[in-house]
Order: structure tokens, then C-alpha cells, then sequence
């Protein structure tokens, strides 16, 4: 009897850690943003003397600060816009258009591509980035942002696929919609929460990413927000409290994703998981 209570103690214990351990970073950055080197350097963990915003000014007096920013919201939103389209038009067709042997080789592809680390193909990527003219241009990043997020997508919205009834579209032909009606007028509206939480990992995978940012684009106007955040510790000449202002800028988009659509990606993920 005496064990119970502390089974059930032990996996609260264990959550609380782990939220710590995630929220604590976030507190230290935003904690730190309000300090300048000295105080950062005299109590590193404490918090700052006085709450201001003065680094946070520092950083958005700089215009490519923002410009940088409307990059990397550029750049997220038109790749993930791509991703989405192509996955769902690809995953209707795997799943609504019995061909077997030719689905059988797509899904296949899609599951090879998925184990194949993106850092392998960035020296074959970069030449034929450079052989288009493409280097240094937001499609230098737009294209391979598109292209690395249609398998696990297409997979993704595939599984809600198949637990949405025949009935419907057989409904919505007898209504005089073609294949591409079905498409708009039905299966979209009804994947919309999958539809929601792809787009949504999908955009913050590419804010995030650094390697082929750095790599694709040299012009500082051209510049993602990742590449950015890495360029103000030389900028700032090590100014740690500007440079965990602009981290505190950088995950600002994300983190208020997360918090507006927290349901819609529950539900995203939980689609598909029950027929019937």
C-alpha cells in the first residue's frame, strides 16, 4: 500500500523535470536579453538589475535584423505553401488511384528519401543549385525546403486519407464534381487539422534550418534568421545580451505558433489514428 502513492508521484516528478528542462532555456535566454555583458558576466543565472529593452532596441535598429526576419518568414511560408500542395495532391492520388505496382514504387521512394540524412546531398545540391543560377536567390532554399518536406507529409495526410469514407466523394461525383473538385471541395476541407499540423512542423523545420542557408545564400540581405542570429556575435562584437536578444526575436514566430494552434496539432496528430 505504501508503494502506491509513490508510483504515483514518480511520473509527475519526471513531467515537471522535463518541463523544466525545456522552459528553463527559454527563461535564461529571455532573462539574459535584458542584461548587458557586465551583469551578465557578474551573475550569469541571476536576473538582470533592471527589466528593459534596451538590447532588444539595439537589435531592431539594425534594418537587416527585420529585413533578415521578413526572409526567413518569406522563405517558411513559400516552401511550406509548396510542400503542402504537392503532399496532399500526391497522397490523394496514392490513395484514391489504384495503381499497385506504381504505388508500391512511390511509397517506396518516399520511405528511402526519409532515410537519407539532408547533410549527404548538400555537395550534389550545391552544384546543381549553382548550374541553374539559382545561388544566392530565394529558390536556392525555397526549392529544397519544398522538396525535403513532401515525404513525411505526403505519409502524414496519406494515413488521414484513408479513414475518410469512399461515400463522400462517390456523393460529391453524383453532384457533377470532377477529380479536382473532390479534391478542393471535400478532402481538403475535411484534413484541414492534418493539413494545419504539417504546415506547421513543416514551417518551423524550415525557419530553423541553418546548414544550407549558410551555404545557398551569401548576400547579407538575403540572409534567413538562423544565419543571422550566428553573424551578431561578430556583429555585437560578443555583446551577449544583444545576441540573446535577436535568439529571443528568432523564436518569438515559432513559439506563438505553437501557442494559437496547439489544438489543431493535437487533433492533426490524432487524425487518422481511428477508422470509422
Amino acid at each position: 500500500m505504501n508503494n502506491k502513492p509513490k508510483r504515483r508521484i514518480l511520473p509527475h516528478v519526471i513531467l515537471m523535470a522535463y518541463v523544466l528542462s525545456v522552459l528553463y532555456p527559454l527563461w535564461f535566454v529571455v532573462v539574459s536579453s535584458m542584461k548587458n555583458n557586465t551583469e551578465m558576466f557578474n551573475d550569469p543565472w541571476g536576473l538582470p538589475p533592471s527589466w528593459n529593452l534596451t538590447n532588444y532596441a539595439s537589435v531592431l535598429s539594425n534594418s537587416l535584423v527585420i529585413r533578415n526576419f521578413m526572409n526567413s518568414m518569406f522563405i517558411g511560408l513559400i516552401a511550406t505553401v509548396t510542400t503542402i500542395l504537392l503532399s496532399t495532391a500526391i497522397a490523394y492520388a496514392l490513395t484514391r488511384m489504384k495503381f499497385k505496382s506504381l504505388n508500391r514504387i512511390v511509397y517506396g521512394l518516399l520511405l528511402l528519401s526519409l532515410l537519407i540524412p539532408p547533410a549527404s546531398l548538400l555537395i550534389p545540391l550545391y552544384t546543381m543549385i549553382q548550374e541553374l543560377g539559382l545561388y544566392n536567390t530565394y529558390f536556392a532554399l525555397i526549392i529544397p525546403y519544398a522538396a525535403f518536406g513532401i515525404p513525411l507529409t505526403v505519409f502524414v495526410v496519406s494515413a488521414f486519407l484513408k479513414s475518410i469514407p469512399l461515400e463522400l466523394e462517390e456523393a460529391g461525383v453524383m453532384d457533377g464534381l470532377t477529380t479536382y473538385g473532390i479534391l478542393l471541395r471535400v478532402i481538403i476541407p475535411l484534413t484541414m487539422p492534418t493539413l494545419v499540423t504539417v504546415f506547421i512542423l513543416n514551417f518551423i523545420n524550415n525557419w530553423n534550418e541553418y546548414i544550407m542557408a549558410s551555404l545557398f545564400l551569401s548576400s547579407q540581405e538575403l540572409r534567413t534568421m538562423p544565419v543571422a542570429v550566428v553573424a551578431f556575435a561578430d556583429k555585437f562584437n560578443m555583446n551577449y545580451g544583444a545576441l540573446t536578444a535577436s535568439i529571443a526575436i528568432s523564436i518569438f514566430p515559432v513559439i506563438l505558433m505553437y501557442s494559437f494552434f496547439q489544438k489543431s496539432i493535437i487533433e492533426g496528430v490524432t487524425a487518422g489514428s481511428v477508422k470509422g
